[in-house]
């Protein structure tokens, strides 16, 4: 295995070990996501790969899956902690634009979107798109922060010497999408976390 997958494992294990020292733990938080989501089946996808953390999790439980993110850098990371666990071939990473994706109508059983709904522009788009995507009788799983935890994560990037958004957009707003189109949906809530599980009838 290339040095640059080592390099980048010891990257992430720092980060996640720096994240839970500073009180929010992302791969507890990773697996209560997914905990609440099951079950799972059928064509996933997920929006925003990020550095791959929830691809991580996905992975590691078995899935086969796409994920999508805007920054081709992002899922460099991302492809990389996947390799070092031998896990990139469970997932087609794609450099998309949420508002105008590429795939067909109805491809996916299940959308995944964790913690990105509060940084979006246009999150009207984003959720018509998932729509227009999103199967008969299909799952849509949104997940962002709570208060406490964009209060947590918003110091952890102070002190790396970096900046992050605050609420441009809740998911109470996504809930009331969803509610409208005829979806049934419920939530749950860590100390940390908010999740947004949406079922299409």
């Amino acid at each position: 295995m290339e040095k640059k997958v080592f390099e980048n494992h010891k990257r992430y294990l720092e980060r996640v070990n720096f994240y839970r020292n500073n009180g929010y733990d992302l791969e507890k938080e990773r697996d209560f996501i997914l905990d609440k989501s099951l079950p799972v089946s059928g064509e996933i996808l997920e929006i925003g790969t990020g550095k791959g953390h929830f691809a991580l999790a996905l992975a590691k439980r078995g899935y086969n899956f796409t994920s999508i993110d805007i920054s081709s850098q992002e899922q460099a990371v991302a492809a990389l902690n996947l390799r070092y666990f031998g896990l990139e071939k469970q997932v087609l990473l794609k450099v998309e634009n949420a508002v105008s994706m590429s795939f067909v109508s109805q491809s996916f059983n299940t959308v995944f979107s964790i913690n990105v709904f509060h940084h979006l522009e246009n999150h009207q788009a984003v959720l018509e798109e998932i729509i227009r995507l999103l199967c008969n009788g299909g799952k849509v799983v949104l997940s962002d922060f709570t208060d406490k935890g964009l209060e947590m994560i918003n110091a952890c990037h102070t002190a790396e010497g970096r900046t992050h958004d605050y609420f441009k957009h809740r998911l109470k707003e996504a809930n009331e999408y969803f509610i409208t189109k005829g979806f049934k949906t419920i939530e749950y809530e860590s100390q940390v976390q908010k999740v947004l599980i949406a079922q299409r009838r």
